[in-house]
């Protein structure tokens, strides 16, 4: 069978025809594709018609775009970011960049700030930001924006805040919430201390019945004369520097321990020749707690009908002990990998205190370490008397220490000596002669922030 031929293009013809191809293949590369409309979730809305909470939503271009890039950013990473410790805040957050500047290198953590952002716009980005996370924790620091808006006042922004904590719990009730305190500004930053120290107070009570909540005074550890930020920690009396931000990141640590993301592994320490352990490291055995004395009652019924401020002071009716519990049935007092923990407080103030079942008549060397978070008030009880141990520069009562250590292990020792105690913090002195009972029982007592205890040991001493 004969192939029919094929029509040829003259010279010319052809030249022109792949001219024309080139110059259409070109066109089609040098014009940009379509930009991919960008999705309506991570629009800020336009007005504030239907939204969650009350007060101001930000709307500036900047804030709109910025609020735009970060939201679809995070969208990205949800599934990378499953099971994380998710910081979730403004510019303060923002600004510890995605990696804490590895401050955290063995946690999965997830940054979730965005810088100008108020309480009421986390509330709204809440469920795509954070809840989709599945977050191990949350650490939550909001609200110092609102104060420079107007017509925000410190309740409408605890009201939001109390939607952000409802939003949490009802996602996963045993979810840890670390709430940090609003930290301090100035009143140039239209951010007054009177205005921010109103915020924390309606912050703490509206987790007054959250026990998933754990407060942190990050105000109080940042504040300096007057109330405000200082400029070594915060140069625009506002965002912190480094080291700024490694001392928050300090004061998270002995919190993520007792939540048990960091620390895990047992205190491996050897004890002395002659000291016996008077904590077994992994539980309570030897503790417990004492029918609350007459001079107790009379001092917790003064004390709270004189002062608003005044510390809850749950009263205990008989006594009982916690051998091989890991905690006291209400938290407070836990046993974690070496660690005596003292918790904190769902109030301000609660005081409660745990007792050696033993009582000790001799003399003795008593030595510890102790760890307190910002402004943290405990108490080493010793045959009854307290010896304060407390974070002592910011909580006092012994602010001229030179050689104590915030946000770390402190070294206690106390000598009991017919009678009368000689106790020192890290060499230096705290009370040179304090005068004791014959006999007693050692106690810690828990006030406010939390403290730990560890290496709890005693000398016996003729």
């Amino acid at each position: 069978m004969r192939t029919p031929a094929l029509p040829v293009l003259s010279l010319s013809k052809g030249l022109v025809l792949a001219s024309l191809l080139l110059t259409a293949s070109v066109s089609a590369q040098s014009v940009p594709a379509a930009p991919a409309p960008a999705d309506p979730r991570f629009e800020l809305p336009a007005t504030d018609v239907g939204l969650p909470g009350e007060g101001t939503i930000r709307r500036y271009d900047w804030f709109k775009n910025l609020w735009r890039e970060r939201r679809t950013t995070f969208a990205a990473r949800v599934q990378h970011d499953q099971g994380a410790i998710v910081f979730l805040g403004d510019s303060i957050t923002q600004g510890w960049h995605d990696n804490f500047d590895d401050a955290f290198p063995t946690l999965r953590t997830a940054n979730r700030g965005i810088a100008g952002d108020t309480t009421r716009g986390v509330l709204l980005r809440l469920p795509e930001d954070v809840i989709a996370l599945n977050p191990a924790a949350v650490v939550l620091l909001i609200g110092t924006n609102d104060l420079d808006e107007p017509g925000n006042t410190p309740w409408t922004i605890a009201a939001n805040f109390r939607l952000i904590l409802a939003a949490l719990k009802k996602h996963n009730p045993a979810m840890p919430v670390v709430v940090c305190h609003v930290m301090p500004s100035s009143p140039q930053k239209n951010r007054p201390a009177y205005l921010i120290r109103r915020v924390n107070r309606l912050y703490q009570e509206a987790v007054a019945d959250q026990p998933q909540v754990t407060m942190l005074d990050t105000w109080k550890l940042f504040a300096g004369p007057g109330n405000d930020a200082t400029l070594a920690e915060f140069p625009d009396l506002l965002h912190p520097n480094n080291d700024g931000y490694a001392k928050w990141a300090a004061a998270l640590r002995p919190i993520f321990a007792t939540l048990g993301f960091l620390e895990r592994q047992n205190d491996n320490f050897t004890i002395e020749n002659d000291f016996v352990s008077l904590f077994n490291g992994h539980d309570l055995t030897g503790w417990g707690c004492r029918a609350t004395t007459p001079e107790d009652l009379k001092s917790a019924q003064g004390w709270q009908s004189s002062s608003a401020d005044a510390a809850a002071w749950p009263v205990v009716k008989e006594a009982v002990t916690f051998d091989g519990l890991k905690a006291s049935p209400d938290g407070r007092f836990v046993a974690k990998n070496g660690r005596l923990i003292v918790t904190t407080p769902t109030v301000p103030r609660m005081v409660q205190q745990l007792w050696t079942t033993r009582e000790f008549p001799q003399n003795f060397v008593l030595r510890l370490q102790f760890r307190a978070t910002p402004n943290a008030d405990s108490g080493v009880y010793l045959r009854g008397p307290q010896l304060q141990c407390r974070d002592y520069l910011l909580a006092g009562p012994y602010t001229k220490l030179r050689h104590y250590r915030p946000l770390d292990w402190n070294d206690l020792e106390v000598t009991v000596k017919d009678g009368i105690a000689r106790a020192t913090c890290n060499g230096e002195v705290l009370e040179e002669a304090m005068p004791l009972p014959a006999t007693g029982p050692i106690g810690l007592e828990g006030d406010m922030g939390q403290m730990e205890y560890r290496r709890i040991r005693m000398m016996d001493l003729p």
